[in-house]
This record gives C-alpha cells, sequence and structure tokens, in this order.
C-alpha cells in the first residue's frame, strides 16, 4: 500500500499538530507521513498518491502563516492520479463568519477540485458563512477544538473511517 502524505501548518504544541497527529495514529501510523508545511517542497508533496492537507483559520479566515508562504506552489505539483483530503480547524463561536476558511483557501487553490475525497456534513455546526462549503457539505473534516473539544476524537474517527475507505485502506 502507497503511502500517505499528511501535511499540516502550526507548532509542534499547536491545536493542528495535535489534530494532524490524531488523523495520523487513526489511520495507522505505518501508513502516514507527517510534514510540517513550512518544511516542504512541492516535490515532497508529489511523492504521494494519497495526501491529507491541513490548516488552522487565524482571525478572521486567514490560513496560517506558514500555509500562506506555500500556498503559490500547490500550481507547480501534478495531481493526476492522486487522492487529497483536507482537514481545517476553526472557531464557530468567535468567527462564525470564517468557519474553517484556511481549508477553503486550499480547496481554492488547488489546481484540480477532482481529486478533493473525504467530504464531511456541516450539521452539528453553528456559524453563518464558511468558505469551506461547497454544495450543502465541508469539502473535508472540519474541527472546532475551541467550542467543541468533546467532538474532535468522534469526527476524527468518522472522518478517517471515510478516507480508509477512499485510500483503499484496510
Amino acid at each position: 500500500m502507497a503511502k500517505i502524505g499528511l501535511f499540516y501548518s502550526g507548532s509542534p504544541k499547536g491545536s493542528t499538530h495535535k489534530v494532524a497527529s490524531l488523523i495520523r495514529d487513526t489511520m495507522g501510523k505505518a501508513n502516514v507521513d507527517m510534514h510540517n508545511i513550512a518544511n516542504v517542497k512541492p516535490k515532497d508533496i508529489e511523492k504521494y498518491e494519497f495526501l491529507i492537507l491541513g490548516t488552522s483559520a487565524w482571525g478572521i479566515g486567514d490560513m496560517h502563516r506558514d500555509w500562506e508562504m506555500f500556498i503559490d506552489s500547490l500550481s507547480e505539483i501534478d495531481f493526476k492520479g492522486k487522492k487529497v483530503a483536507l482537514f481545517g480547524l476553526g472557531d464557530q463561536k468567535i468567527y462564525p463568519e470564517s468557519f474553517v476558511d484556511g481549508m477553503g483557501t486550499i480547496y481554492c487553490r488547488l489546481p484540480d477540485k477532482s481529486v478533493v475525497v473525504g467530504f464531511w456534513p456541516i450539521t452539528g455546526y453553528e456559524y453563518y458563512f464558511s468558505s469551506a462549503e461547497k454544495d450543502g457539505q465541508f469539502i473535508g473534516l472540519a474541527i472546532d477544538d475551541d467550542s467543541q473539544p468533546e467532538l474532535t476524537s468522534t469526527r476524527i474517527e468518522k472522518w478517517t473511517g471515510i478516507l480508509k475507505k477512499e485510500f483503499k485502506i484496510n
């Protein structure tokens, strides 16, 4: 089985790293290589058939600065034959007008949206706008570890179950 490349932004003690680690552990540590996007080149992403890309939303919908520094490089990557899953962190209570918009920005900048898998229902969240919502669902896993920390593990468990099917992992 091909390894999964999980690319996230943030500090080793931050929420996005914590969620990325939980995703990796739930997918199976042996199946996933985890990378901080701050230390990545496009060729690092190209070597994976299966990708998980994640970021937090800072302030009013900005993605993490490390993703901001890398985002233009997405256009250099050939996504043909790949499957890409997205996850985003946000706070729906404090920033309901831009909930998980960092994830939405990554989606918007992907040169081929047809490779995206792992869509997630919008039920159970209270916000009034998200650029990560398309056709009545999120384009990836939405995590609110600030207002709904008790749901984080359950959401990751369910979402990684979807990904295991998409990535054909037993």
